[in-house]
């Protein structure tokens, strides 16, 4: 065992002394190097353009949007309907210069949400007393009546939630 502390203490003496040049520690691991993302170039000038539109007759959903960027502007507009019946467009800018600045412009459709009515109970028919088996009898009772309520429509509306962070 002291033979084993002594050969250890002597490289380490070395290694201090300079004597054994001593290895870097480096923990890279080659799986590491391989999810580096690869540096990407930088565009002094970004162009994009993009938009879309949803008309949903079943479901009454109808939104749009459309946004164009030309370096540091970008242009665009969205529009929606609103729970109100009410259709709302905002078009927007944004440059280093002016900032952020929407304009919203709020118009009515020529066709308004419909609006479920109130619908009366079912209505019941009661037997008579007289038509009611006595209890000497054995016939059963006359079983009891009603009328189903009509079937109600319900509209449901919805408005995408959008955030902006800057």
């Amino acid at each position: 065992m002291a033979y084993k502390f002594i050969v250890f203490a002597t490289l380490v003496a070395c290694i201090k002394a300079g004597v054994l040049p001593a290895a870097p520690l480096t923990y890279a691991s080659p799986i590491a190097k391989a999810f580096v993302a690869p540096a990407e170039e930088y565009d002094p000038n970004p162009q994009y353009s993009f938009g879309y539109d949803v008309q949903d007759g079943l479901t009454g959903d109808s939104k749009s949007q459309s946004e164009t960027r030309n370096g540091d502007v970008v242009q665009g507009s969205y529009s929606l309907v609103d729970p109100d019946g009410t259709k709302r467009t905002v078009e927007y800018t944004a440059d280093p210069h002016n900032g952020f600045n929407a304009v919203v412009h709020r118009e009515p459709l020529a066709i308004q949400p419909t609006i479920a009515k109130a619908v009366a109970p079912a209505s019941y028919a009661i037997p008579s007393i007289a038509k009611i088996a006595s209890p000497l009898s054995h016939a059963a009772p006359a079983a009891l009546q009603y009328a189903a309520a009509p079937a109600v429509a319900k509209v449901a509306y919805s408005s995408p939630l959008i955030t902006y962070q800057h």
